[in-house]
């Protein structure tokens, strides 16, 4: 997905000018401005607070265009919607199916060694639940930290902010859940 036409489009769209979005979402229009011509990708994080400012959520960000008459159950791994998709170093969110269609977000998630989701802290309506895949991931919630190892999971109320942080040395899988799709 073209993340920069994406929000540019939807920017249009809401009426927003560059400067009136960065207001919003706490960034600099230049920061806008490099992401919707595609020179910068925005961390986890900033991509958050772009979408809460708009507002449209992740998921509704992403989502294909789906035939709701005949809804699809399975999905191929090439299937999946990349909503942080995967470049040097920085973390890999990709989403099963189409989440506004449901009321589950199934995420997949990749983090290489010292990839995070951003210096701000997320927040956003919700639960979320997740398991280590592979690797380990330093999760923060609220003014709980703790490093998780392949098969120990999380789960807590999303308007508590969080972070995850890969401090290891190898990559960090992680599959994890949010009810509402609101990230």
């Amino acid at each position: 997905m073209d993340i920069g036409h994406r929000l540019r489009t939807i920017r249009e769209e809401r009426g927003l000018s560059q400067r009136e979005l960065a207001a919003k979402a706490g960034l600099t229009n230049g920061t806008i401005s490099l992401i919707e011509k595609n020179k910068t990708s925005p961390s986890v994080a900033s991509l958050k607070s772009l979408l809460d400012a708009i507002p449209i959520s992740m998921a509704e960000f992403f989502s294909p265009l789906e035939d709701a008459e005949t809804p699809k159950v399975f999905y191929r791994q090439s299937e999946f919607i990349e909503i942080s998709p995967s470049s040097e170093g920085q973390v890999s969110l990709r989403q099963l199916g189409n989440a506004e269609q449901h009321s589950l977000q199934v995420l997949h998630e990749t983090y290489p060694p010292g990839a995070d989701t951003g210096p701000e802290l997320l927040v956003h309506d919700g639960e979320e639940a997740g398991v280590v895949i592979s690797g380990e991931i330093e999760v923060t919630v609220d003014n709980a930290v703790s490093v998780l190892a392949p098969g120990d999971g999380y789960m807590f109320d999303s308007r508590l902010p969080h972070r995850f942080r890969n401090i290891g040395t190898v990559t960090c899988v992680v599959v994890s859940a949010c009810t509402p799709p609101s990230f």
